[in-house]
């Protein structure tokens, strides 16, 4: 199955060629990466292009004018993917709080459905032990937030580490989805179960990144808050299709 993981940069120069050389290592065939790079000032759109001519066209990068946000980055390099014929189109961060290992049990997993996650909130899962109470509080309570308000079976509605069949992103409305901080990945989901389309949930260790500093912010805190709400009436006319 030809896999074209998908993974947004801005300011990822350290992180970047260690995870590419590691995703690589995996025992995956047909494996390739698609760097979306919001104008990193760090010059990582730079070292993306260079990966690309090290490892023979394997890693190719779009470059964007500056930082326009997780969703937009994520569409577009779905769509570009899927234009370039990958059968499965993963995503996932850049600073190694999503295990590469676990692409090859997403890939496996494929098989028998439409979405396959790395999940923080299924059994065997765990989050980063150094994280503060606060924080894991807070991650939990996002979670349990999301699903109770949208009546999600899936747990880590939040998650950003997935694998998607791209038959199944060609029948979902990317066109429509507008959520452009992390609340993304919850209306992502929501519009796929609202499809019909069945996920399974890999557990995973999330652990906190290495270098550089968290995009998370305020803003798009309160942008989740109030946009889960919003999703049942924007899609209230969304039927399944499976």
């Amino acid at each position: 199955m030809k896999t074209t993981i998908v993974i947004p940069t801005f300011n990822e120069a350290k992180n970047l060629p260690v995870l590419v050389e590691k995703l690589f290592n995996l025992p995956v065939q047909d494996l390739s990466i698609l760097v979306v790079d919001d104008n990193s000032p760090d010059g990582t759109g730079q070292i993306a292009e260079d990966m690309g001519k090290q490892y023979n066209g394997r890693v190719s990068v779009l470059h964007r004018a500056g930082k326009m946000g997780l969703g937009s980055a994520y569409i577009q390099g779905f769509q570009i993917a899927m234009q370039n014929g990958a059968e499965a189109v993963g995503q996932m961060d850049a600073d190694f709080s999503h295990p590469a290992e676990k692409i090859v049990e997403l890939v496996q997993a494929l098989e028998s459905c439409d979405m396959a996650l790395g999940s923080r909130y299924v059994p065997g899962g765990k989050l980063d032990e150094r994280w503060p109470l606060w924080r894991k509080a807070l991650s939990g309570f996002g979670n349990f937030y999301a699903r109770t308000i949208l009546g999600m079976k899936l747990r880590d509605v939040t998650g950003g580490f997935r694998l998607w069949k791209s038959s199944t992103l060609k029948a979902m409305p990317l066109d429509s989805i507008r959520s452009n901080g992390y609340i993304f990945q919850v209306e992502m989901a929501y519009v796929a179960s609202k499809l019909g389309f069945q996920f399974k949930e890999i557990p995973i260790y999330f652990a906190d990144r290495r270098w550089g500093q968290s995009k998370m912010s305020l803003r798009i805190q309160i942008e989740a808050a109030i946009r889960v709400w919003q999703l049942p009436v924007m899609y209230r006319s969304l039927k399944k299709v499976v």
